[in-house]
């Protein structure tokens, strides 16, 4: 594990860096929740390095952390898709400058409004080749994402059945949007599942059959496209 600076255009952003067992192996970018780089996300980075990936986490919200929902979802709405874009490609650019990073591309995996941008995130980086996003969360109406650098890209996605009445057809429109440029898209669903179902700080909707099923899935998934 390190704590790494990522470099950003004229800034750097923190970041939380862990490596597999071996030392080497493809690059995957976790994606905070709303909540920013909590423990949760850092287990994570830790998860996914155990499974044989470099992982990186950027600190989209430069050091804010918070556990009370109203001042994430002014964090969450206060943020900029075209500056967590930038932050996202960084962290791609990051990870393959990286000798222990094996491969010419990187993945993403993000949770609610990592969720979101990790479904978005192919579109910012020619690097980034396959995104995973857990519950996906998308609150930016006047984002229009280039949708043909999708082309050749693969996305996962993990639906919680609790969202679907406002995240469904959203999901759906991304989904119609990137298979139509050229992308693939794999959709699972949860039955009974509440939004959030893979956050075990979250006891209250946490669900763990859920969360090892999509966590054996979107590891799969990762060795495949990135390996």
């Amino acid at each position: 594990m390190n704590i790494v600076s990522v470099e950003v255009k004229n800034d750097s952003i923190g970041g939380y860096l862990a490596y597999p067992e071996s030392q080497t192996g493809p690059g995957v970018l976790v994606i905070q929740e709303w909540w920013g780089l909590v423990p949760h996300i850092r287990s994570v980075v830790d998860r996914l390095a155990k499974a044989g990936f470099v992982a990186l986490a950027v600190d989209h919200y430069r050091g804010i952390e918070t556990t009370e929902p109203d001042e994430a979802q002014k964090l969450m709405m206060g943020l900029k898709v075209a500056a967590a874009g930038a932050d996202i490609a960084a962290g791609a650019q990051f990870l393959l400058s990286r000798p222990e990073v094996s491969g010419k591309s990187v993945g993403t995996i993000g949770f609610c409004m990592g969720g979101g941008l990790s479904v978005l995130a192919p579109t910012v980086s020619e690097h980034i080749t396959a995104a995973v996003a857990f519950y996906p969360a998308m609150p930016w109406p006047d984002f229009h994402p280039d949708w043909e650098l999708f082309t050749g890209k693969a996305v996962m996605i993990h639906k919680a059945e609790s969202d679907e009445a406002h995240a469904g057809p959203v999901i759906a429109e991304c989904q119609q949007e990137i298979e139509s440029h050229g992308g693939k898209v794999i959709v699972f669903e949860y039955p009974n599942s509440h939004h959030a179902f893979f956050n075990d700080d979250r006891p209250e909707v946490f669900n763990v059959e859920h969360s090892q099923l999509a966590w054996g899935r979107s590891v799969e998934f990762l060795n495949q496209e990135l390996r």
